[in-house]
C-alpha cells in the first residue's frame, strides 16, 4: 500500500507547534480583560446611525494602535502580511434584506455584534471542515501540527462567539447560532470546494482571518459603546496572531504593519442565517 506523501511546510512542525502554544497562552491572558469588558457594556443605549456600513464601504485604515493588548507574538505588533487583499466584494449591499429574523430587528451597536458572532461561527464551521478533511485524508498527509493550530484557533473562535451572544443575551436578544451567510455562499463554500492540500485550506482560513480581523478594527471606530470598544480591541489582534501564523505556514513572513487595514471589513447588512 502506498504511503501517502507529506506536503513539506516552510515551517517546521517544531516551530509550528511553538507558535500554537504562544497562541493559547495569548488568548488566554486576554480573557479576564474580555469578561471584564463584557460585563461593563450597556445594552440600553444603542442607535443606528448608519456609520458601521458606510465606514466599511471606505478604504480608510486606522493606526495599529492596539499593541498593548497582549495578542501577539513575542509582544510584536504581527499584523498578517497581504491583509488589504481581503474579500473585495465587502462594499456590495448584498443581503441588506435578507437578515435573518434573530437579526433583522437588531440596530447600531447590536447589529455589530451581531455580525461578529456571525463570523466567528462562520470561523468555527470552516475550521472544523478542514479538520474533518484531514482527518479524513482528503487533503494528503497532513502534519499533526497543522491540526492542532486548527483546532486551537477553532477553540478560540468559539470563546470569542460565545462572548459576543453574551452580550445579546443581556440585552434580551437572541443569540446568534447562524454564520454569516453572505461570506459562506460567495467565499467559503466555492473556494473549500476547491481546497485539496493543506497550503489551500491554510490560504482560505487566512481569508478569513483578514476579514474578521478587519471587520473588528472597523468596529472599534464607530461603536458607540466604550465597553464594545474594548471588546473588539481584546479580540482583533488574537485574529491577526490566527492570521500571522498563516503566513508562516504559507511561507509569507508576516511583518509589522503601522496602519492595518480595513479593507475586507463585512458590514451589518450581511445576511446572517
Amino acid at each position: 500500500m502506498k504511503r501517502k506523501h507529506r506536503e513539506e511546510l516552510p515551517i517546521t512542525e517544531r516551530e509550528l507547534n511553538g507558535l500554537t502554544a504562544d497562541l493559547d497562552d495569548a488568548h488566554h491572558e486576554s480573557l479576564p480583560q474580555m469578561r471584564e469588558s463584557l460585563a461593563d457594556w450597556d445594552t440600553e443605549s444603542v442607535e443606528d446611525d448608519g456609520a458601521f456600513v458606510r465606514l466599511v464601504r471606505g478604504t480608510a485604515s486606522r493606526r495599529g494602535f492596539l499593541l498593548g493588548t497582549g495578542a501577539f507574538l513575542g509582544g510584536a505588533a504581527l499584523v498578517a502580511a497581504g491583509g488589504g487583499q481581503a474579500m473585495a466584494f465587502a462594499s456590495t449591499p448584498a443581503g441588506r434584506n435578507a437578515l435573518s429574523p434573530q437579526a433583522k430587528k437588531l440596530t447600531g451597536d447590536l447589529a455589530v455584534v451581531a455580525l461578529a458572532a456571525s463570523l466567528e461561527n462562520l470561523a468555527v464551521a470552516t475550521y472544523q471542515s478542514g479538520i474533518q478533511a484531514a482527518n479524513a485524508g482528503h487533503l494528503g498527509a497532513v502534519p499533526p501540527a497543522i491540526v492542532t493550530f486548527a483546532m486551537t484557533a477553532q477553540s478560540q473562535h468559539r470563546d470569542h462567539a460565545a462572548a459576543w451572544n453574551a452580550v445579546l443575551s443581556a440585552a434580551k436578544k437572541p443569540k446568534v447560532t447562524g454564520v454569516d451567510l453572505t461570506v459562506k455562499n460567495s467565499v467559503i463554500d466555492p473556494a473549500f470546494a476547491q481546497v485539496t492540500d493543506v497550503t489551500g485550506l491554510a490560504k482560505l482560513a487566512l481569508e478569513l482571518e483578514n476579514t474578521a480581523a478587519a471587520t473588528y478594527l472597523a468596529a472599534i471606530g464607530v461603536v458607540k459603546s466604550p465597553a464594545g470598544v474594548q471588546t473588539a480591541a481584546t479580540i482583533e489582534p488574537v485574529e491577526e496572531q490566527h492570521g500571522a501564523i498563516l503566513n508562516f505556514v504559507l511561507g509569507q513572513y508576516p511583518v509589522p504593519n503601522s496602519f492595518t487595514p480595513t479593507t475586507g471589513a463585512r458590514p451589518t447588512s450581511d445576511q446572517i442565517g
